[in-house]
């Protein structure tokens, strides 16, 4: 991985470059390793709660030694955030090659990111801009999928040139945040068909356990939009996936879509399975793990 880069006291905006240590003590004609020294550690994430992240699925975090134990019953580092989550989102995203795609930035989204972001942001507002950034990631999750041409008759007679869906789609959601995208699928894809996955963390031996699965029967055959909003550590996700291999599916043919993306998060996901893709807005290192407890109203 590139050298790690210290993090803002402020939280910078999309993908926005964090500023080196050595440059920031070039600039004030300090030293490196005064600058570092003095540089802010990256802040775990963590839910009003508490708790690293919601939802989480337990066991060990597949990322070599070298960045820290995984420990824990959400599969957090004992040891705060990984190396990654100090770099910005445009050093990960070139890393992690097309597997990470974002959604092109622009005033709006940006918009829709802080209102989300703010704790004073009433429920009424946050669900309101939870459910378009919602929207906007999953038309752009169906511009992956596959179209083939089509001839089509207007009313006027003249014959158009267009494009359909192939058949063979379908949406799966992580419960329970990932319920939150269910209506903005269906909204784009009427007659979708959308799987469950329950995965939470076994009170006894701390590791994930998935509790339940309910798939269309022929999801093997399928292209799956796997449905998180928030990823954090990346742990439910890899084992939802797990579940979705065991099934039939191949990680080639999954796409996650989720609002918000730590480097960590998408690091972790796309090292476990190099072929599967990856849509989200934003990778920071400071995740809103309150997505669900908001959305839902149970924080």
């Amino acid at each position: 991985m590139a050298k790690e880069l210290g993090c803002l006291d402020a939280m910078p905006c999309h993908n926005q470059q964090l500023v080196p240590p050595a440059a920031a003590a070039a600039a004030n004609g300090g030293t490196a390793a005064a600058t570092a020294a003095a540089a802010p550690q990256c802040p775990e994430p963590t839910d009003p709660n508490g708790q690293p992240e919601e939802d989480l699925a337990g066991g060990p975090a597949k990322l070599p030694a070298a960045n820290g134990p995984v420990a824990g019953p959400a599969g957090d580092s004992s040891e705060g955030p990984q190396p990654e989550d100090c770099e910005s989102g445009d050093l990960i995203t070139s890393q992690l090659g097309p597997q990470l795609k974002l959604l092109p930035i622009n005033d709006q989204i940006r918009e829709l990111q802080t209102i989300i972001r703010d704790k004073t942001a009433s429920r009424g507002d946050f669900m309101f801009s939870a459910d378009r950034l919602i929207r906007l990631i999953v038309e752009e999750g169906l511009n992956q999928l596959p179209y083939k041409e089509c001839t089509v008759t207007t009313p006027t007679g003249y014959k158009y040139e267009g494009v359909k869906f192939e058949k063979g789609n379908c949406g799966v959601s992580i419960m329970r945040s990932g319920e939150a995208m269910e209506q903005g699928l269906r909204d784009c894809c009427r007659s979708i068909r959308i799987g469950k996955i329950l995965i939470q963390s076994d009170e006894e031996t701390q590791r994930a356990k998935v509790y339940y699965a309910k798939f269309p029967p022929d999801i093997y055959r399928r292209k799956v939009l796997l449905m998180y909003p928030i990823l954090s550590t990346g742990n439910t996700v890899i084992e939802a996936i797990k579940v979705l291999v065991e099934h039939g599916v191949q990680p080639s043919v999954i796409i996650v879509l989720s609002l918000f993306s730590t480097p960590h998060g998408a690091t972790s996901i796309i090292r476990e399975f190099p072929e599967i893709t990856i849509l989200t807005t934003e990778v920071h290192p400071v995740a809103p793990t309150h997505f669900g407890q908001k959305y839902f109203g149970t924080d």
